[in-house]
């Protein structure tokens, strides 16, 4: 492996950090609230000409309210297939059509649903914190190997590892504001 510098390892762990957050943004927003949220659908596939494609890519996903979802699909051919696709998800949403709109009313989540979920969103960002401080692990080990193979003096290495140290913070807090504001989210009737 080509040599890094600190400045590479340095920016290394904090480009995978933002992924990691990045990453976890996606997931939290995948967990519904009671809300509607037309991002809720990215992942419900419909059979549209023998491949399976994404409901928004074939027809407009958008709100109608705080609670429903309309789906126009692009072709009236498609209309009972997203509707179908839409029913067969393992969202528990319950579709249904007028003319050529699609409503999706997303249902109020029951307290024992929300505590579920809760668990949900705080195991997935556990999972993120796991990551981050791994990151940080391989960064500082790193490091070390330098120091070892006499290409980084023991000062660069605390230096490192204190700035290392800096960053994990920094997006570990980042991790935990972002699981309070999902908790709120899921906590509001």
């Amino acid at each position: 492996m080509a040599e890094m510098s600190i400045a590479e390892i340095k920016q290394s762990a904090e480009d995978k950090m933002g992924k990691t957050l990045e990453s976890l943004k996606v997931d939290l927003a995948k967990v519904r609230t009671g809300r509607a949220h037309v991002g809720i659908l990215d992942h419900v596939m419909v059979d549209y000409y023998g491949s399976p494609t994404a409901v928004p890519l074939v027809s407009n996903v958008s709100l109608i309210d705080s609670r429903t979802i309309g789906v126009q699909p692009w072709e009236k051919n498609m209309v009972a297939k997203i509707e179908k696709a839409i029913r067969d998800s393992d969202l528990g949403l319950n579709p249904s059509t007028y003319g050529d709109v699609i409503r999706v009313p997303t249902p109020s989540l029951t307290e024992e649903r929300r505590r579920d979920l809760i668990k949900v969103v705080r195991n997935e960002a556990e999972g993120a914190r796991v990551a981050i401080r791994n990151i940080r692990r391989d960064a500082n080990g790193t490091v070390k190997d330098m120091v070892k193979d006499k290409t980084a003096t023991e000062d660069e290495e605390r230096r490192t590892q204190d700035e290392v140290q800096k960053l994990t913070d920094k997006f570990i807090g980042e991790i935990d504001k972002m699981l309070a504001d999902k908790e709120k989210d899921l906590l509001a009737v």
